[in-house]
């Protein structure tokens, strides 16, 4: 994972600067939310790892695929990340130029999991009190999980805040075994 992270991380940054200087940041997302999802695609991964194929051919059917979505920047990252056999990293090169769009926003995806459904005022008061803790505009997203019993736990990037009643017992069992 982290290797794959590590060879993302050049084509998200230029991205990023490029989309930034162009002032093109919601399309540049757009594009490559669109590039990830098509190159997840299965019959794409069998195109893009057909060793007969050359860099342009791939680079070729991937933009076809993709039809006018794709602007002439786009195309030319789409075939310089061809060249350099890293469209199947397009998922994650994506999701490091979310990361980076998301740091020039001041923005963060919150994700909390609950034993029962949250209503719209729990989670306006919810992301507001995140949104002071974090110093960012929250996006929330919530989600239910019955087996947690009760409370909630919250994500949001590498903070994880767990609240719920499985966890405290999960702690409580780990200092009763100690």
């Amino acid at each position: 994972m982290a290797e794959l992270t590590t060879l993302a991380r050049p084509y998200a940054k230029a991205a990023f600067e490029h989309a930034q200087a162009q002032q093109q940041l919601a399309n540049w997302s757009a594009m490559l939310g669109l590039a990830a999802a098509v190159s997840q695609d299965g019959t794409m991964q069998r195109l893009l790892k057909a060793p007969r194929l050359t860099s342009a051919q791939k680079a070729a059917a991937f933009i076809d695929v993709c039809g006018d979505k794709f602007d002439a920047q786009a195309r030319n990252f789409i075939h310089i990340a061809a060249e350099n056999d890293r469209l199947l990293l397009l998922p994650e090169i994506s999701a490091q130029f979310e990361l980076y769009k998301a740091e020039l926003e001041k923005s963060v995806d919150v994700e909390v999991t609950s034993a029962f459904a949250l209503n719209q005022e729990q989670q306006d008061k919810l992301a507001k009190v995140l949104s002071a803790r974090l110093s960012r505009e929250v996006r929330l997203h919530a989600t239910e999980d019955a087996s947690l019993i009760g409370g909630v736990v919250i994500r949001a990037g590498d903070l994880v805040i767990d609240g719920s009643v499985r966890g405290k017992l999960a702690k409580l069992a780990e200092a009763l075994k100690s």
